[in-house]
């Protein structure tokens, strides 16, 4: 096989099929920060960060009022959500533990820092910082070598507390 993916290619965004909209708004929204671009009706409502048309759809089409699925059944593991700096990850996590929002894992690939949890419908989240390009692991090689190793949340909480100004004459 000889074709390749163009290089510049991205995932642009992703509808999810859920139970009750005021429910994933309170989460996507309020906890998570997107911002409501367009409701479409009563059915759904498109949600984005900085004002893209969307990033995420949520609609209630063939889901409302409908249950998570089953464990070990195929589909969605995940949707996953980049933040910019290691900074934006630690406000999102702060926020999660303000709210007493559960999450169900948290993980240093090497690449990357990740914060996973359930949004209300049981949709896996995953919400990470990539690690600048020469920190990633590679072998001797230069094969990628990813990891998944306990992540710091204590620490990457520090980074979300409010920054101490010294008064003058401090040093």
């Amino acid at each position: 096989m000889d074709y390749k993916i163009p290089e510049h290619t991205r995932i642009g965004h992703v509808h999810l099929k859920v139970a009750d909209l005021d429910k994933s708004l309170k989460f996507y929204r309020d906890i998570l920060g997107f911002e409501v671009m367009q409701y479409y009706g009563d059915s759904a409502v498109f949600i984005s960060a900085g004002g893209y048309h969307h990033h995420i759809g949520l609609n209630t089409w063939h889901s409302k009022n409908g249950s998570p699925p089953p464990p070990h059944s195929t589909g969605l593991y995940h949707t996953a959500i980049v933040y910019p700096t290691r900074k934006d990850l630690a406000i999102v996590l702060k926020r999660l533990v303000d709210a007493n929002y559960p999450l169900t894992g948290a993980s240093d690939h090497g690449v990357s820092q990740a914060i996973y949890l359930n949004d209300p419908d049981g949709n896996g989240v995953e919400l990470y910082w990539d690690k600048p390009r020469e920190e990633w692991p590679m072998d001797e090689n230069g094969g990628l070598q990813m990891v998944t190793e306990p992540l710091d949340l204590r620490g990457l909480l520090r980074l979300a507390e409010p920054q101490q100004t010294m008064a003058k004459g401090e040093s």
